[in-house]
């Protein structure tokens, strides 16, 4: 039988470190939850020097933690209800593959969306959308953790959009400003799409209600002073310092904004001085391109002329180089030092 462990809220990195906790203790459950105070979470295989602007953190007293399951560097706080449902690896729902798991995990929070007055479904590889517009409207992702496979996805009630684009790393405020303009656009909550915010234990009582039929009755679990203390333990294992730099990127990222939707960064070193990139990709194709640097280009006017003339373009060498080549030629620019090889390095299309 599982266990249900429902919190409102847990001190900002116990909320995230219990269901690790949970994990390592063997405990098959649905846990629900929302930070207390807000945090920074860390996918797995990111490196917080390279996605988080951790000087801005520290002056905004934001806590930062690496999570055990993949995903994006995000902001959480009380404005989500986040489920975590934790499987021994024995269970017959985790024999099933990783993308048919999301789908079914999936279905009870769509349900639970539902009934706020909002109609959404699954988009592979792992988010559920709004079914008008396509905006993202929660994120998910699993991982191993000790004996068991977690399942984790939050409700969004409402969502700092500031706040998020702040507390990521960019090379300069006008990237910043792009990323912040693209989540607006393909991320949304329950706030933005009917214009009340039902309240965190409304949320937790459908969820429960909704995932119920698909894991079986769930059984109210005590948190103990034992797992409160090994849930302190697992916060201050997460938030270390060689746990939290373990890993080093060799380049700019990729911020995934929705599945189909990412916020690329490149960066590239030419004869010619250093080019940086930011584009914005929906579905393969280049919505918006911004292209910096300490390069020459004459005339100056001829740098927004590439980066419109991408946008549309199919994120492909062909397609791109193409491009940027006529534009370059019908208008004469020049680039010392700087080929078309070079701009594609940096907008990272090297295929």
């Amino acid at each position: 039988m599982f266990k249900l462990f429902e919190f409102d809220t847990l001190p900002g990195q116990g909320s995230m470190s219990v269901f690790h906790t949970l994990a390592r203790e063997g405990i098959e459950c649905l846990c629900l939850v929302s930070p207390e105070t807000p945090i920074v979470s860390l996918g797995y295989f990111q490196d917080a020097s390279q996605e988080i602007d951790l000087d801005f953190c520290a002056r905004a007293n934001l806590a930062v933690m690496r999570r055990e399951v993949g995903g994006g560097a995000t902001f959480l706080d009380s404005n989500q209800v986040f489920y975590q449902v934790i499987f021994l690896k024995g269970n017959l729902l985790v024999s099933r593959n990783i993308s048919e798991l999301y789908r079914t995990l999936s279905a009870p929070v769509i349900e639970t969306y539902r009934e706020f007055g909002i109609q959404t479904r699954f988009r592979p590889v792992n988010d559920i959308v709004t079914v008008e517009g396509e905006r993202k409207i929660a994120g998910e992702g699993a991982g191993n953790i000790g004996s068991c496979l977690a399942f984790v996805g939050g409700v969004l009630i409402d969502f700092d959009y500031e706040k998020m684009a702040r507390v990521l790393k960019v090379p300069d405020e006008k990237f910043r400003d792009k990323i912040h303009k693209s989540m607006k656009e393909h991320v949304t909550s329950i706030y933005r799409e009917r214009g009340s915010r039902p309240s965190r234990d409304d949320i937790r009582k459908v969820l429960i209600e909704k995932f119920t039929p698909l894991l079986g009755t769930l059984e109210p679990a005590d948190y103990t002073e034992a797992l409160r203390q090994k849930n302190e333990e697992t916060a201050s294992q997460m938030t270390l310092d060689s746990f939290l730099y373990k890993r080093t990127m060799k380049q700019p990222g990729n911020v995934r904004i929705r599945s189909g939707v990412e916020f690329i960064m490149g960066m590239h070193k030419a004869q010619g001085g250093l080019i940086r990139t930011a584009s914005v990709l929906k579905e393969n194709i280049l919505e918006d391109v911004t292209i910096s640097g300490d390069f020459t280009l004459l005339p100056i006017q001829g740098l927004p002329l590439i980066e419109d003339s991408l946008k549309g373009a199919c994120r492909t060498r062909g397609e791109v180089g193409t491009r940027i080549e006529r534009v370059v030629s019908e208008e004469r620019l020049q680039l010392p030092g700087i080929s078309i090889e070079d701009i594609l390095l940096a907008l990272r299309i090297s295929d």
